[in-house]
């Protein structure tokens, strides 16, 4: 089933108007990430919606499926693509769920302490997830991302590793499934997951402003580039006012 991230105005619905604005000033554009200039910074400038429900499909692989009306075919997603070759797969389960325990992943990625960690072997690699996960009741329909002890275990994992998703297998759905685990959201049976507007964007400038200090303090080379793909990967694009900013106000990761 695809994921789709939708976009909503930062007002309750009963307040919608045919023009959206876009929050956090010129940092973040809120254009579909279809448009050409989704990338650039845009002032405080919104785009035209009528009556048109903008939306970005986001299978579980990763892939973009752009869909601009509410009742398009949703079989139009490209087929999921596997994990990539090679990868660190963390498996965890009920256990180490209930106690929180970060073991498993420590020990298949190796990241004992976050301050040894360096990023370029996790780049080329990447890393994903197998949850083995019993449900209490197997009749309950709940999906992974909807269990308060899943998530809690995934915000402790987010704590201890806050530059965490762009190690992620992004291509295999693993940064979808990260931030349902971190963001709120709601679930449609056709559309799949539906994040909190405000919440997803707040989550995405987060991340922006720490992985691009962390990939900085290690050289890694064009930090920007990779922090921008991440950002459209959740359907934002990043001015390079943000850069500025974090450039002349660094984030101590000692």
């Amino acid at each position: 089933m695809a994921t789709h991230i939708k976009f909503k105005p930062l007002l309750p619905l009963s307040h919608l108007s045919n023009q959206t604005t876009c929050p956090l000033t010129s940092w973040v554009s809120c254009m579909p990430i279809s448009d050409p200039m989704a990338s650039l910074p845009i002032s405080r400038a919104g785009y035209q919606r009528g009556n048109v429900a903008v939306s970005v499909a986001f299978n579980p692989q990763g892939n973009f499926d752009i869909s601009l009306f509410d009742d398009d075919d949703a079989s139009k997603v490209a087929p999921p693509m596997p994990p990539t070759e090679g990868r660190f797969d963390v498996v965890i389960d009920n256990d180490v769920i209930s106690r929180l325990d970060l073991s498993p992943f420590q020990a298949a990625t190796g990241m004992k302490s976050p301050l040894s960690v360096k990023p370029k072997e996790f780049l080329e690699r990447t890393i994903g997830f197998t949850i083995n996960y019993t449900k209490e009741d197997p009749q309950d329909p709940r999906e992974l991302s909807e269990f308060p002890d899943i998530r809690l275990w995934f915000v402790r994992l987010d704590a201890t590793y806050p530059w965490l998703p762009v190690l992620l297998d992004w291509r295999a759905g693993e940064l979808a499934r990260y931030a349902a685990m971190l963001v709120p959201h709601q679930m449609n049976m056709r559309m799949g997951v539906v994040f909190n507007p405000e919440a997803l964007e707040l989550f995405a400038v987060k991340k922006t402003i720490i992985v691009y200090s962390w990939l900085k303090h290690h050289n890694i080379p064009k930090p920007k580039i990779k922090v921008s793909d991440m950002a459209r990967m959740l359907g934002f694009g990043i001015g390079d006012e943000l850069y500025d900013l974090i450039e002349n106000h660094p984030v101590d990761l000692s």
